[in-house]
This record gives C-alpha cells, sequence and structure tokens, in this order.
C-alpha cells in the first residue's frame, strides 16, 4: 500500500512523532509483527537539518524552553531514574535521548556551586594579594604563619604560645592598644611569629602594616622636598591608620635626634588612638629601650604590653 511521506507522522498537540504507526500492514493470520525502521524520506532529512539548526539555537542561547521555544521533538519514552523514578525522555536529535529532568537540574545546581565556589577562590586570592601588597610583607615571609612555625626548645613554644594568643584575641587587643615587642638574637624567628600575627588578622578583615625602621623613616622624609605632595604629618598618619603595624629592625639605623623623634611621633601617634604596635630588634631589652626612649618604651609597655626575648640558639644553626 502506498504511502506519502507526510502519512507516517502523527500529530499530537504540536509535536511531531514518527516513531508510531498510523498505516496497517498485511500479515497472515498468526504472523508477528516485526519492527522496521520509518523510512527516511526527504522530508525527514529536512527536518534533521532543521533540527541541528534548532539545536545548535539553543545552545547559543537564542532559543530556550525558558522562553517559549520548543525543538522538534522526535519521540518519546517513558524511562526509570533510579534516584528520581519514572520519566519521560524525549529526542530532538535521532540517537539522543533526554535525561531526567530533576537529575539535570541537580546537576545544573552543582555546576553553579561550583563555578560561584572557584570564583570566590579566585576573589579571595586577588585580595589576599592586595592586602599583603598593602601590608608590604616582603615576599620571603609571605607564606609564613603561625601553623608553619618550628619552635626548637621550650622557650620558643612559649614564644609561639604568646603570639596565638595575641592573634586569637586581637578584637580584644585594640580596644586596649596593648603592643609586643620582639628583641634578642637574629635567626630566631622574631619575623616569622611577627607576619603570622599579622596574616592571622588580615585573614578576619583587619589591617596589617609591615616595614622596617629605615623604611618608615625614608617616606616620611620625603615630605621634606619642595615638589612633595604629602605633608609630614600625612605620612606619619599613613603608619598610625592600620590596625596593626610591625616595625622592623628597630636599632639598626644610625639614631639621629631626628629619626627618633620619628619613631616615637610614630609610636605615639598610635598609642593616643589605641593601635597596637609589634616592634622587632635583634638589642636586648635594655639597648632597646635607651635607643626609642624612656617615653616610647612606656607606652608600648601601657595596656598589658609584653616584651618577648628571643635569646635561644639560631634557627638557622640548627637546621
Amino acid at each position: 500500500m502506498a504511502h506519502s511521506d507526510n502519512s507516517s507522522f502523527i500529530h499530537v498537540g504540536g509535536i511531531v512523532d514518527f516513531n508510531r504507526e498510523n498505516r496497517s500492514e498485511r500479515r497472515l493470520p498468526g504472523e508477528q509483527v516485526k519492527a522496521r525502521p520509518e523510512p527516511v524520506s526527504a522530508a525527514i532529512v529536512n527536518y534533521r537539518e532543521h533540527l541541528q539548526r534548532s539545536h545548535d539555537r539553543c545552545a547559543s542561547g537564542r532559543h530556550s524552553a525558558r522562553n517559549g521555544y520548543s525543538p522538534l521533538v522526535l519521540g518519546s519514552d517513558q524511562r526509570h531514574c533510579q534516584q528520581h523514578g519514572d520519566y519521560t525522555a524525549y529526542s530532538h536529535k535521532p540517537g539522543i535521548w533526554s535525561v531526567c529532568e530533576k537529575c539535570l537540574q541537580a546537576s545544573d545546581a552543582q555546576q553553579r556551586r561550583a563555578s560561584m565556589q572557584q570564583q570566590r577562590q579566585v576573589q579571595q586570592a586577588a585580595l589576599w594579594q592586595k592586602r599583603l601588597g598593602r601590608a608590604a610583607i616582603p615576599a620571603r615571609f609571605a607564606e609564613r604563619n603561625l601553623q608553619n612555625y618550628r619552635p626548637t626548645c621550650a622557650a620558643a613554644e612559649q614564644a609561639l604560645r604568646t603570639c596565638q594568643a595575641y592573634a586569637q584575641e586581637f578584637d580584644a587587643v585594640l580596644k586596649t592598644g596593648r603592643s609586643l615587642i620582639f628583641c634578642g638574637s637574629v635567626g630566631t624567628g622574631k619575623t616569622h611569629l611577627a607576619v603570622g600575627i599579622a596574616r592571622h588578622i588580615m585573614d578576619a578583615g583587619k589591617q596589617a602594616v609591615m616595614s622596617s625602621v629605615l623604611k618608615a623613616v625614608r617616606r616620611i622624609k620625603e615630605s621634606y622636598r619642595r615638589d612633595s605632595p604629602h605633608t609630614e604629618a600625612e605620612l606619619i598618619q599613613e603608619f598610625v591608620e592600620p590596625d596593626l603595624l610591625i616595625l622592623d629592625e628597630v636599632g639598626v639605623q644610625f639614631g639621629s635626634e631626628t629619626e627618633k623623634m620619628l619613631l616615637f611621633d610614630i609610636i605615639n601617634g598610635r598609642y593616643e588612638v589605641m593601635k597596637p604596635s609589634i616592634l622587632i630588634s635583634n638589642l636586648g631589652l635594655a639597648e632597646l629601650e635607651h635607643y626609642i626612649g624612656t617615653r616610647a618604651m612606656d607606652r608600648l609597655r601601657e595596656g598589658g604590653g609584653k616584651a618577648v626575648v628571643f635569646d635561644w640558639e639560631s634557627y638557622r644553626r640548627v637546621v
């Protein structure tokens, strides 16, 4: 029996389904019907080309189910999802069937969460690099923290515990302006622990700045140039504003009266607004007090300030 190409299509609700037959077959009594593939007519080929174009448009976002566009459905089939139960699968392209819609939604949600997590990680990394740059932590110490400090003796363990407590209680430290002084031998981990404190509070959203005294003094002296856009007071304020200021290499400078005066201005400025400072020096405690002056030392002691003496063997010599 001759049929036209269009007679093999059944239109149901605007969906063209060519997987169902609408024609009768002549067969002998008791003869079973053998499933045969539908003839691939020119019309179907045209539809397939149309489907491919529709698929490409959907992939590019020009058409989607969300904006009311529904691509041609070639067939449907009842299938079972082990997680969500029965569902109807649709074929928009020969040999390709839709998956469980709930599984697809869950997968999309998971991909979105993964993408958002990756974006957050990128943003956090960029923010951390910005904080490190603003903190002026030297590259050699950028990866130092309280977790990777390895004490070599009981005194070093006590110094670590002091720094851990200081970092963990930094909100309370800000209320009193409590400072720390690290003084003693070279190579004992003074800078490592100070940077570890800085990293801990920066993780909590606080601002820390690290500078050698020599760099701080040079920075402030830039205001002495005739063409300087800043005053001395403005540049001193740069060292007063951070939540935590770490001044390294105290006592390495020549110790002129001008340098001592500028150092006192920084310490006193932070003292007045109750901002904590950490001073690092290779001098002994008595020598450090002689260098920075009694007034500056008194301000660092006030509010419960502590001096930690690093008098054990150099870590560099141990390793």
